[in-house]
């Protein structure tokens, strides 16, 4: 069995190519196709599975920082966690994090990651002042969104598939402090939910647990977290040990009932209806970073992310038409994230508008993709998109209604032999 995605699904054989120089890229290139980029193998979905791979994560050099502006030239193969353990005891944080500090900076341009902040901070695309990319013809690229505009927002979102991005320069922020000042808001239902995003939406990062098994009058309650760093001087922030799932769980382990009880325990730790906290990076960003082959909790068959977005004028009707199908189906989650989006940037595919999303995580069972086939109806109804970086099931025609630029993406894909040398089983089942 070759690489597999963070949601092993699906499982397939691949053949994996390694290289030391530039020149031993070129000459991959050159001689094979349906290839695709691999980084740290988080996408959960098939955005990263091909015949093909390419293996970046061991390309994982700082090459140089200028700290009078922030910005740190680094190779494709970095992890976030590095970038933060190396500059964060310097005062540095990533402009723009998604909920994993375990993907790679090539990963994070190609999906154009989002994450607590995206109301205030846009995507990962904002903070890029140019990167490298070799291109299917072999020839080496520095890519901006100044001087080569098309590439550039064909490149961030585009799920590597306009070729391999070699090392990038990127703006951090400053920060004095490894602390967040958070302030956990409880609410009873949807509407109070709303309510308290638009109250808090002036807090740089907000993020919202939400029970999806929840019903009736207490459909769409949630505990949501808002904070900002604070500016203590402590910035004494090192690796933590980790906990690890050693096995699959099985299968029958996760079910309604058990989800059900998670839901119940996690919502009522938090008493008060308002209750402030301190509590580090980790903590705040990446709690699931903190356990080890978290995906196991699965099984053996695996999950995946279900994650979509609708316009904000949707997005109040339509959750809570999505809401109560999960929670008539019974098949929750108890990683139900909710969070508050900006406007959009000119990046064909990035997944990002102006209103709320939801992610979801469901084991792979019978039965499951029939559901998600309704809640695709109902995105779709209310003109919303699913995010490609966690999909694995979306069919073309659903995914073509969520991005009208999509016609701009396929066209210069051709139009640059990319679509010859550069394909995933993700660009052939939604036809990118």
């Amino acid at each position: 069995m070759g690489l597999m995605s963070w949601g092993r699904y699906p499982k397939i054989k691949n053949t994996i190519f390694k290289y030391q120089t530039k020149k031993e890229l070129q000459e991959i290139i050159h001689n094979h196709h349906e290839l695709i980029p691999y980084g740290n193998g988080r996408s959960y979905g098939d955005s990263a599975l091909s015949n093909n791979i390419i293996h970046i994560k061991p390309h994982n050099y700082f090459i140089d920082f200028d700290k009078k502006q922030g910005l740190l030239h680094l190779e494709a193969g970095v992890l976030l966690s590095e970038v933060l353990e190396a500059f964060v005891p310097r005062g540095w944080f990533l402009q723009v994090t998604p909920g994993t500090k375990l993907i790679t900076i090539g990963g994070a341009i190609a999906s154009d990651i989002h994450g607590k902040n995206h109301h205030v901070g846009g995507c990962f695309s904002e903070c890029i002042k140019e990167f490298e990319l070799i291109l299917p013809d072999e020839s080496v690229v520095t890519c901006s969104k100044k001087e080569t505009p098309e590439l550039f927002k064909a490149t961030c979102g585009g799920m590597g598939l306009t070729g391999v991005i070699l090392n990038a320069k990127i703006y951090l922020k400053k920060i004095n402090s490894q602390y967040i000042a958070q302030t956990t808001i409880k609410t009873k239902n949807l509407k109070e939910t709303f309510d308290a995003f638009e109250k808090y939406g002036h807090q740089p990062y907000s993020v919202a647990w939400i029970d999806c098994l929840a019903k009736g009058k207490h459909l769409g309650k949630c505990l949501l977290m808002v904070g900002d760093f604070k500016n203590d001087g402590n910035l004494k922030y090192k690796k933590k040990k980790q906990l690890s799932i050693p096995f699959n769980f099985p299968s029958f382990a996760l079910n309604k009932f058990s989800v059900k009880v998670f839901n119940w325990l996690y919502y009522n730790k938090i008493k008060k209806s308002i209750s402030q906290q301190t509590v580090d990076i980790d903590t705040f960003f990446y709690p699931l970073d903190s356990i080890e082959h978290w995906n196991r909790i699965y099984g053996k068959n695996g999950f995946t992310q279900y994650q979509f977005i609708l316009p904000r004028d949707n997005s109040y009707q339509g959750l809570e038409e999505i809401l109560s199908a999960i929670a008539t189906s019974g098949k929750g989650s108890f990683l139900a994230v909710l969070k508050l989006y900006g406007k959009a940037n000119e990046n064909w595919l990035s997944f990002p508008i102006e209103g709320y999303s939801l992610a979801l995580d469901f084991k792979i069972e019978k039965g499951l993709f029939k559901l998600l086939d309704q809640l695709d109806e109902i995105v779709v109804k209310y003109n919303g998109r699913i995010y490609l970086t966690k999909d694995v099931r979306v069919s073309k025609e659903t995914f073509e209604q969520g991005y009208p630029d999509i016609e701009q993406f396929r066209t210069f894909r051709k139009k640059n032999m990319m679509d010859i040398k550069f394909q995933s089983y993700q660009s052939e089942r939604v036809g990118i």
